[in-house]
């Protein structure tokens, strides 16, 4: 592959994609750590999900008038990796429900904005090829971090998990942010 943007996409957000994975099989077990019940852990997801909704309109409105969108890009991560943080604080269900605002949020700027760079870059002729090849890193970025965040969790617990996570959230960020604009 000669597409060094798609290159620098694949890496970092692979990264992120291992990041975020780290937590997801788990969340239930976090939640229910802290006496969630099922219709409280049913309903965190709901908050997150109404708020990615929420905050995608209210991106879908000004992010195409954004030159730059790796800055979306990054306000995505940043967000993520704060939420990620605040959980090693959280010793009862409520204050998840506002992690889980912040995580959409992240959501919402993140994934338009990686999906318009990405689509800015994808070389004529290939994109199914180049589609397939982030297809084929996302699910193993997310098939090791699943993995390794449940190795994380039985051997450290999750306070040492969102600061991993976090960790890597922000190695994508600077990752990210490091490249010259012109290449994203």
């Amino acid at each position: 592959m000669n597409n060094s943007a798609l290159k620098i996409l694949y890496l970092f957000n692979g990264i992120f994609v291992f990041a975020a994975a780290m937590l997801a099989p788990l969340y239930a077990i976090y939640a229910e750590e802290l006496e969630a019940t099922i219709f409280q852990i049913s309903l965190l997801a709901f908050v997150f999900l109404s708020s990615k909704v929420l905050f995608t309109f209210l991106v879908k409105k000004f992010g195409d008038e954004v030159l730059e969108k790796e800055y979306l890009l990054l306000i995505g991560f940043a967000f993520r990796a704060f939420a990620w943080i605040l959980l090693i604080f959280v010793s009862s269900v409520l204050p998840l429900f506002l992690i889980q605002i912040l995580l959409g949020i992240g959501e919402a700027f993140g994934n338009p904005s990686f999906n318009a760079i990405f689509a800015e870059h994808l070389d004529k002729g290939k994109h199914i090829k180049e589609y397939a090849e982030w297809g084929i890193i996302d699910s193993i970025s997310a098939a090791v971090g699943t993995l390794i965040g449940g190795a994380i969790v039985t051997v450290f617990g999750f306070n040492i998990l969102f600061i991993t996570m976090s960790f890597f959230a922000i190695v994508a960020f600077i990752g990210v942010y490091l490249q010259p604009r012109s290449l994203l």
